[in-house]
């Protein structure tokens, strides 16, 4: 299972790449521990002193895999957001991170893979990558502090488009509204990417991790998150997302009137 998230430290960058490219990168909890785990590392370890995601195959990531959503629901699981679980670990872990967190953006980026970003000093995304944050349209809410985050980085009349809508974002609009840095061709993403993180690692990191600190509030990130995460978990076991995540399966358009 682990090797669905690839580890590697090189020059003081720890690349951590989503490698489940058969579900489009889709996450489930044991990846959200290796990430975890991976950026627990990266806070403690000297030698690492930035953080690169990324990704095999044409998308970044599709997302937490529903089927984790799908047990919550039916009561077989916890809480899809709560400490106990690894997703919960890999929110708090990005929300607290010191270091610098940089991503290379190809393809999807659903939900988690579009709210991480918000999360990360530095994204370079392809321009014909494709953001959504879906959440209203499984009847959950935002995670990962996006209902603060994404709406401070582009307003709220965007953010509330892409989360209650379900608008999509391409890779050339995620740069102009300030979610990306730069948009770029498909193949030239990744190479782009690795060199800023090897930029970053070669910066004083005393001087990185301080003036990172100065510029967002972690524990203000932390708290949303929690707050966001009863809201999540409690969204999981309604008829609503029922309904929805049945008609995802069945591959039809949900129906949320006959569940009031």
């Amino acid at each position: 299972m682990t090797d669905h998230v690839l580890v590697a430290v090189e020059g003081g960058v720890m690349t951590l790449t989503f490698n489940r490219p058969d579900k489009k990168n889709a996450i489930t909890d044991a990846m959200y521990g290796v990430l975890a785990d991976g950026l627990t590392r990266a806070e403690s370890d000297p030698a690492i002193r930035a953080v690169l995601f990324n990704s095999n195959g044409d998308s970044f990531t599709s997302g937490n895999d529903l089927s984790d959503f799908a047990a919550a629901n039916a009561g077989t699981a916890s809480g899809a957001i709560g400490d106990e679980r690894n997703v919960g670990r890999f929110l708090k872990c990005l929300a607290r991170a010191n270091k610098p967190l940089v991503a290379a953006v190809r393809g999807l980026g659903v939900g988690v893979g579009t709210t991480m970003l918000l999360h990360c000093d530095l994204v370079y995304i392809a321009d014909t990558a494709k953001l959504t944050v879906p959440f209203v349209n499984l009847a959950l809410v935002p995670e990962a502090a996006s209902s603060l985050t994404l709406p401070s980085r582009i307003g709220h009349a965007r953010a509330y488009a892409m989360f209650a809508l379900g608008e999509a974002v391409d890779g050339k609009t995620a740069a102009a509204w300030g979610i990306a840095n730069q948009a770029l061709p498909e193949d030239e993403v990744d190479a782009r990417a690795l060199l800023a993180a090897q930029t970053l690692a070669k910066r004083p990191l005393g001087a990185l991790t301080l003036t990172k600190s100065l510029m967002r509030d972690a524990e203000q990130l932390a708290t949303r998150m929690d707050e966001e995460g009863v809201h999540f978990a409690a969204r999981l076991k309604t008829a609503e997302a029922a309904e929805a995540l049945t008609a995802f399966r069945e591959r039809r358009p949900a129906d949320f009137s006959k569940v009031g």
